[in-house]
């Protein structure tokens, strides 16, 4: 199974439940809306949330797309890539959420300068999973 193979899924629906793991190895799951870059799945987030925290000390994460009737779905697991001030330039990182928002909205924004300053408002990050493990089941 590759990415290519979870197109058909993403266009029914790109809500998916994203899973890390806290400090005592408990699973943290929350809704995140993504797309695909390359050979991930991304998502932006606030450096605030429980997600940046577990990832920054654990990258292992998973990932779960599933049909809106529920009955058919895909995990992927793998380590999180997570794109920041404290990695890279402000440009590149403003670059790249530009681009999650594009992959994972479907769209344009109406107003990128006002996106910018959100963007940089609520501290966000570009959140990455290339999978090296994934498997379905009904699709």
């Amino acid at each position: 199974m590759t990415l290519d193979d979870l197109e058909p899924l993403l266009a029914q629906n790109r809500i998916v439940t994203f899973t890390t793991y806290r400090r005592d190895g408990r699973p943290q799951m929350s809704l995140v809306t993504v797309g695909r870059m390359g050979d991930a799945l991304v998502f932006s987030s606030s450096r605030g949330n429980a997600k940046y925290a577990n990832l920054m000390r654990d990258p292992r994460c998973a990932m779960m797309v599933m049909t809106p009737n529920l009955r058919s779905y895909a995990v992927l697991d793998g380590d999180a890539e997570v794109i920041s001030v404290e990695n890279t330039n402000a440009e590149t990182l403003s670059t790249t959420l530009r681009e999650v928002y594009r992959v994972a909205a479907g769209k344009e924004h109406p107003d990128w300068s006002e996106y910018d300053e959100a963007m940089i408002e609520q501290k966000r990050v570009a959140i990455l999973l290339k999978p090296f493990r994934m498997y379905a089941h009904g699709l």
